[in-house]
Formats: structure tokens, C-alpha cells, sequence
């Protein structure tokens, strides 16, 4: 073991990070680890049936898009960033019913966690 760290302290993924209010209350939590935060919202996007194959197509429980509901869509909407890529994520003007593309979730995930 190394002197001074202790074997309960988690780093990286699985370091829990203080959640943004919208993605708190959401989730009944004031700190989780990111992939705690990522499980939690597929667990509500499949218990939910959200998940659509099409873009901005109706809930079908299948598919890569994310319909955002009432719930989802203030968590979403906290999100405008930029990827190391440079690709913008910006769903600010979002509307109920919209989608995202599954592969925005990291997007959406750092968005809602204080830096």
C-alpha cells in the first residue's frame, strides 16, 4: 500500500463528482462516481421506454436516439460543450419529445457535474 492513500479512495470513472441540482434531484443524490451517474440514467431511459431508432422519432424502446421527456429534458438542456475533437453539444434550445444521439450521454453526464 502506498503511505498516505488509503485503499477506499477511488480515482478516475469511479471517483464520485458533486452532480449539478437538475441531475441531484433526478437522481436522489448530491455525489456519485460517472459511472454510477450513466447507469442510472439507461436504467430510466429503458425503464421508461425512450430509446427511438430514428431521430426525433416517437419512443420505441430500441435504437440509438434518446427521446428526451419532461424529466430528462432540464438535464439536457445544462448541456453545451465542446469535445476534444472541437464538435459542439449544444442542447440549450432542446424541446420535449426531441432526441440526442446515445453517444451525446458522456456529453450530458459532464455537463451536469461541478467542475
Amino acid at each position: 500500500m502506498i503511505k498516505g492513500l488509503t485503499m477506499a479512495e477511488e480515482k478516475g470513472l469511479k471517483k464520485p463528482v458533486k452532480l449539478k441540482a437538475d441531475l441531484a434531484a433526478m437522481l436522489n443524490a448530491t455525489e456519485l462516481p460517472r459511472t454510477e451517474i450513466t447507469k442510472k440514467l439507461w436504467d430510466y431511459i429503458k425503464a421508461n421506454k425512450l430509446q427511438t431508432k430514428t431521430e426525433n422519432g416517437a419512443p420505441e424502446n430500441a435504437g440509438k436516439f434518446i427521446v428526451a421527456d419532461a424529466t430528462l429534458l432540464p438535464i439536457f438542456k445544462n448541456t453545451k460543450s465542446t469535445s476534444k475533437s472541437g464538435k459542439l453539444t449544444d442542447l440549450t434550445n432542446m424541446k420535449e419529445g426531441e432526441t440526442i444521439n446515445m453517444m451525446q450521454m458522456a456529453a450530458v453526464v459532464g455537463a451536469n457535474i461541478e467542475k
